[in-house]
């Protein structure tokens, strides 16, 4: 491609994403959305503009790895130590629920071959706990007793579902299932997790110093994305997704991040909040880029939609994965309106499903007509669940706020 015509693929691109993402907005529905209905309207399923080219897969690579930055330095791993069983509870049972139920409905019901019914079970267990965050904030109820629970939760619903990525990426790459192999990715991914936080903390420090004698503007964003493209880097060497490395740059520059084992670094508050500050505009710039991408890499033309199998598949995928992450808060010891609302608030999928339906695209796992069903059920399960919340907290917030 000749540099003037990918400068206006990327021009449309980025004003796509934003008039979009400002109409769902707009409309009460997750930005994430407007930016994957971008890519639909710009791409081969409408007016076809743009063709998902190898130049904008890899800046949506960025920007997904980026995204994963974001993930990881909100995550909160003393919340979730904080919010004990309830929260283990509900992050377990709605991780492995999905993943059961999408699994045996694709493998068994439909006769999906083994990875494909991995890669789709997989999908169902993510949580997207930036939509989460956003509407029990909208509700005031981000520091209820409830929203301690599901945050804690979804912190747990984040670690897990990015090992189980870790995993299906080591299936798709090596062609099929191979445990032996699994387990050999668990350890060095393990290994990774433990180590790689505890090696940018110590970078940061360094980031820190220097930022301190510097009297040159920009030397944060440089370094800190330096720092995550040598981790995303370092991530595919122990044979992990690129990705992993920035959740795990990420998680480790969190204002709440702490070493384990009781081994503890200088933490300095207002120095974490202004990478925070400073990363936003770049991360803000690149992961629309990655939702658009996804859009322009759907092409419903190419779809039956008068098959029945397109619409049964997607129908009895969307009930397991509702029901799915439902399952989890019934198990604990609420009144029903909590443990309904805890169990709405884990449904959204969001920008975390979208990761793995791509992944699964991206490495020939999906064919067009399942890539595309997935993702319909990724987006009802991320528009649906915040209008549910706030209706449901209008008509029941005196039983919600009963329970302690």
């Amino acid at each position: 491609m000749e540099a003037h015509t990918f400068f206006l693929y990327l021009l449309i691109i980025l004003l796509a994403a934003r008039l979009f993402a400002e109409l769902a907005v707009r409309l009460k529905s997750p930005s994430v959305i407007g930016e994957l209905f971008a890519g639909i309207v710009i791409g081969p399923s409408l007016f076809g503009w743009i063709e998902p080219v190898e130049a904008l897969k890899l800046m949506a690579e960025i920007g997904v790895i980026l995204l994963l930055f974001e993930v990881g330095l909100g995550t909160d791993i003393k919340r979730l130590i904080r919010s004990g069983t309830k929260s283990t509870i509900v992050a377990i049972l709605g991780f492995a629920a999905p993943l059961v139920f999408g699994f045996s409905i694709a493998y068994w019901i439909f006769e999906q071959p083994l990875l494909v019914a991995l890669f789709i079970g997989g999908t169902l267990t993510a949580t997207s706990i930036g939509i989460t965050v956003r509407v029990l904030t909208d509700l005031k109820l981000n520091n209820s007793h409830q929203g301690q629970i599901v945050l804690g939760a979804a912190v747990l619903d984040d670690v897990l579902g990015v090992m189980l990525l870790a995993l299906l990426y080591e299936f798709s790459i090596g062609g099929g299932v191979n445990w032996v192999n699994a387990a050999k990715v668990l350890v060095f991914v393990s290994a990774f997790f433990i180590l790689a936080p505890m090696l940018a903390k110590l970078m940061s420090l360094a980031i820190r110093h220097v930022h301190d004698s510097s009297e040159i503007h920009g030397l944060i964003p440089t370094t800190i994305v330096s720092l995550v493209l040598f981790f995303a880097w370092l991530a595919h060497v122990v044979g992990a997704p690129e990705l992993l490395g920035g959740f795990a740059a990420g998680l480790a520059l969190s204002r709440r991040f702490f070493l384990p084992l009781g081994v503890s670094l200088h933490k300095d508050e207002e120095f974490s909040q202004t990478i925070e500050q400073q990363m936003k505009p770049i991360i803000n710039l690149f992961t629309p880029i990655f939702f658009v991408v996804v859009g322009l890499s759907i092409n419903l033309r190419e779809i039956d939609w008068t098959s029945s199998h397109v619409w049964g598949f997607s129908f009895v995928l969307l009930i397991a994965a509702i029901v799915g992450k439902l399952i989890g808060s019934f198990f604990i010891r609420e009144n029903w309106a909590s443990r309904l609302m805890i169990g709405m608030s884990m449904v959204p999928r969001g920008e975390v499903g979208l990761i793995f339906a791509e992944l699964g695209r991206f490495s020939g796992i999906f064919d067009n007509e399942t890539h595309a069903a997935i993702v319909i059920v990724i987006v009802l399960t991320t528009i649906i669940p915040p209008f549910a919340m706030k209706w449901f907290y209008r008509h029941y917030s005196h039983l919600l706020e009963e329970s302690k």
